[in-house]
């Protein structure tokens, strides 16, 4: 199938950092780990956040032992709880608003990553009978990103993303339709350490899956639904990604993979998998 406009076009739905409060920063709790070389409680700065909301290491966390940031993505919701909901004023110059701050960046985020599906769903063509309804959501979701606090804290995300992610689904499976032949379904499954090495994956559902440290090397994965896939060490060396629905940037970033390995449109290879390569 033919490459897609990319989604990720959209400079709204990619982290900011320079216009954010770091917020990630300090708002989300991590513990000491393989992924993070420190423990860090939700509301405490990290300690290599800087005054000017910078991170002091961010070219250099995977070698410091916070991987675990590299794979984090706040699909821009950080620059909009930042400059659109506080108007600029950061919890340092105003500790009043930090709690609130705190608290709306993860609904925020929540609301952007569904803004970033549903935008990528309008990319689909074979997935025009949906696209009156994604257009509606996604005006929906864009007007709430830019209300209030109060507003956004009493948003029912739970059944904002049900509604939105009957209409992904639906596009999904209208895309993947075009692909020819029997199309697997591993929807949800544990396939943790399995050994998919040259799987024939071309259409596939693995909306939900675990694939932590899979070994999908070789494996034809294009159009193949990843949505909300866990590919944390997984091996993508040689596998042929191309034009895979919902797969993100972080999900990447999570995953192995080297030279030979074939993108969607809009995403960048990882600075880590050269190494490896």
């Amino acid at each position: 199938m033919s490459q897609r406009t990319p989604h990720a076009a959209r400079p709204d739905l990619q982290a900011d950092c320079g216009n954010c409060f770091g917020l990630c920063c300090v708002a989300l709790p991590f513990a000491r780990s393989a992924d993070f070389a420190a423990n860090k409680a939700a509301g405490t700065p990290c300690g290599n956040l800087q005054e000017d909301y910078r991170c002091g290491i961010h070219e250099r966390l995977r070698d410091s032992g916070y991987p675990g940031c590299t794979v984090f993505d706040c699909f821009g919701a950080g620059q909009k709880v930042s400059q659109v909901t506080f108007a600029g004023r950061g919890w340092r110059e105003e500790p009043g608003t930090a709690r609130t701050m705190y608290e709306v960046f993860p609904v925020m985020r929540q609301l952007h990553e569904l803004l970033r599906y549903a935008t990528e769903a309008l990319d689909l063509a074979a997935a025009g009978p949906v696209h009156r309804d994604l257009r509606r959501a996604v005006e929906r979701l864009d007007a709430l990103t830019r209300d209030t606090a109060g507003t956004l804290l009493a948003t029912d995300v739970a059944a904002l993303r049900a509604e939105v992610n009957t209409l992904l689904l639906r596009a999904s499976e209208l895309v993947r339709a075009g692909v020819p032949g029997r199309k697997k379904d591993h929807r949800g499954a544990d396939l943790m350490g399995a050994r998919l090495r040259g799987a024939g994956l071309r259409g596939a559902s693995l909306r939900g899956s675990c694939l932590i440290a899979a070994d999908l090397s070789g494996a034809d994965l294009r159009d193949a639904d990843l949505i909300g896939a866990d590919l944390r060490d997984a091996d993508l060396a040689g596998a042929d990604l191309t034009g895979a629905l919902f797969l993100t940037q972080a999900q990447l970033n999570a995953a192995r993979g080297d030279r030979a390995t074939r993108l969607p449109a809009g995403l960048e290879r990882p600075r880590h998998w050269t190494a490896s390569a």
